[in-house]
């Protein structure tokens, strides 16, 4: 009998605040509000579609999002859904100037974030968009810093790569580096390997949301294994867009000695948890290449050194028994 994926214990970092949510609660927030439901046609694997149609129903299930208290609900539910799934530590990324308009100022985002995430084993990671100003981005990064103390752990860029440029998002990351934060852009899923390079050398990523692109360069293979920059690959969000290979990527960059977790990018949209990422990634890959994934997501996450310890434990037993 395959042992049981729900009971490997493992991290999620590249989760979205909106693409957590249930569909219920998005359905039942935007009733509450008089907003439009999310649109009738799912995103499904085995359909192609432009980038467009996903960022139309994020947007629209992020309007929902209107109180410090429904990020709250957000957030607990996120949490409640990954442990479930054997997940025990949580990366919830967010681009605060998504909320700000409705909570008040970007501080009032961060702060009812924070305040969801007490005491439960969750990191908060802000993000600007590849689209935003510069600046904006710089703005971001600085509350980023600001925030550590209290439960921020990095920062990235979030939205499609296409519509910025790396080398001007260099200040925003350097203030998060000087602070010793995560580095965490998306990069590699619509650009070639170049780009994530670029947000490597550039940016001094500590950690690549996706990447699969690197693949098209053995030399920026390489460059992830020197640095061990790990990316955060979240299976089933590539075949809707017809974009970076589904199957046989991950073995690959095991086997380049390339750190690689597993993640759930956008549940909401996608349909698919954290178990249903790892039966993804089963298909290509053995037991002992899923538990090194699991490890390599706690190794790479900003949880408590206990709280680590106790996972990485935990996976050495799944894999024992």
């Amino acid at each position: 009998m395959p042992r049981d994926l729900r009971a490997l214990p493992k991290a999620n970092l590249h989760l979205h605040l909106t693409g957590s949510m249930r569909p219920s609660t998005a359905a039942e927030l935007a009733a509450r509000y008089g907003l439009p439901p999310l649109p009738a046609v799912p995103i499904v694997p085995g359909v192609v579609h432009g980038w467009d149609a996903f960022q139309a129903r994020y947007d629209t299930a992020r309007a929902a999002v209107r109180s410090a208290e429904d990020i709250a609900r957000v957030v607990r539910e996120a949490v409640e859904q990954d442990a479930a799934d054997g997940v025990g530590w949580t990366e919830l990324q967010v681009d605060p100037t998504s909320y700000a308009d409705r909570l008040g100022s970007l501080e009032a985002v961060v702060e009812a974030l924070l305040d969801a995430a007490r005491d439960l084993p969750v990191g908060v990671i802000l993000a600007a968009s590849w689209g935003a100003d510069p600046q904006r981005a710089e703005r971001s990064a600085g509350l980023a810093v600001k925030y550590a103390p209290y439960g921020v752990v990095g920062f990235g860029l979030s939205n499609d790569e296409r519509r910025g440029r790396v080398g001007d998002f260099v200040p925003a990351f350097r203030l998060v580096a000087d602070a010793g934060l995560a580095r965490v852009p998306h990069a590699g899923f619509y650009e070639g390997a170049w780009h994530v390079r670029e947000c490597v050398e550039l940016l001094d990523a500590t950690r690549i949301g996706h990447g699969l692109t690197a693949l098209q360069d053995p030399s920026v293979v390489a460059l992830l294994a020197e640095r061990q920059v790990t990316l955060e690959v979240c299976p089933t969000s590539y075949p809707p867009f017809g974009v970076a290979p589904a199957q046989g990527a991950v073995p690959a960059l095991l086997a380049d000695s390339v750190p690689v977790a597993l993640a759930t990018d956008d549940p909401l949209l996608f349909g698919v948890g954290m178990v249903g990422q790892y039966e993804v990634a089963r298909q290509a890959c053995s037991d002992a290449e899923l538990a090194a994934i699991a490890a390599t997501s706690v190794g790479a996450s900003h949880a408590p050194a206990g709280l680590r310890r106790q996972l990485l434990a935990g996976i050495r037993d799944w894999l024992a028994g």
